[in-house]
């Protein structure tokens, strides 16, 4: 059984007395916050559904002196909350928290733009690292990493740097090279519904899911549905990325006459039919 939270089981400090860090208010914050110290800092949230590693990595952190746990978070909304609360530089992330979520990594990086993400995993997979690599991560580590490499490596991430072993890097550059080639090559090229070309059209028009939808004539959340397929399909991870590849590969072009958005009559009220 999971450790409780204190904290409105959000999110809870560290024990100050047993790691030395001073007092903590009733709110679960330092309230030596001001000292230079935690200013120079680098502020760490653990998230983790395992209290013994949560408990293991804070007491690794507490023996470095410019390194402090600002929370911890057991659950994905834990973290969230924990994101909108406390300032952090750095979050220690358990690979099991995001797994078959794939649009977590870069809602976290909307939600604190300044963190910088460090998943542990089990186990070496391939498809998974470049995928963590590909939508922001900075770092992926083992969960049997030992305590100094454990701090090394939050200390280079936190200055900017990436953390990635050999063999993640030989995944990553394979994944880019396949990539390449596939989209070099026009008989690899995926192929794409006239309705995921319509809506596609509309991105490259600067159009919102709410705008896309009225004018094919469907709901938000059908669109929503479509345009991870199309993200999967394509290989890009965002709007950005779409309209990026359609224009140097280009896809409407190729597919003119198909690619075209239905017209809606603008007096027509906004209704959306499925």
């Amino acid at each position: 059984m999971s450790e409780a939270l204190d904290n409105d089981d959000a999110m809870q400090e560290p024990d100050a007395a047993a790691e030395g860090k001073g007092d903590l208010d009733p709110g679960g914050l330092d309230s030596d916050a001001s000292s230079d110290q935690d200013a120079s800092g680098i502020r760490v949230i653990l998230a983790d559904s395992q209290a013994i590693y949560r408990v293991g990595m804070r007491k690794v952190f507490a023996l470095e002196d410019d390194i402090r746990v600002v929370a911890q978070a057991e659950t994905l909304e834990n973290l969230y909350a924990a994101l909108q609360r406390f300032p952090t530089d750095v979050v220690l992330l358990e690979g099991h928290l995001i797994a078959g979520t794939v649009d977590t990594i870069p809602e976290l990086l909307r939600r604190a733009p300044d963190a910088k993400l460090i998943v542990q995993i089990s186990s070496s997979d391939e498809g998974n690292t470049v995928e963590l690599f590909r939508r922001g991560v900075r770092g992926v580590v083992p969960r049997s990493i030992s305590p100094d490499m454990l701090v090394k490596c939050v200390r280079k991430i936190a200055a900017g740097e990436t953390w990635i072993d050999n063999q993640s890097i030989s995944w990553v550059i394979d994944a880019y090279r396949e990539q390449a080639s596939m989209l070099t090559n026009p008989k690899s090229q995926p192929r794409l519904s006239e309705k995921e070309l319509a809506i596609i059209t509309c991105i490259t028009r600067g159009m919102r899911n709410k705008e896309i939808a009225f004018q094919i004539g469907t709901t938000e959340q059908v669109v929503k549905n479509y345009l991870r397929k199309i993200y999967d399909k394509l290989g890009v991870a965002d709007r950005l990325e779409l309209a990026l590849y359609c224009l140097h590969h280009k896809i409407l072009q190729t597919n003119q006459g198909r690619a075209e958005a239905p017209f809606v009559d603008p007096g027509v009220p906004l209704r959306a039919k499925l």
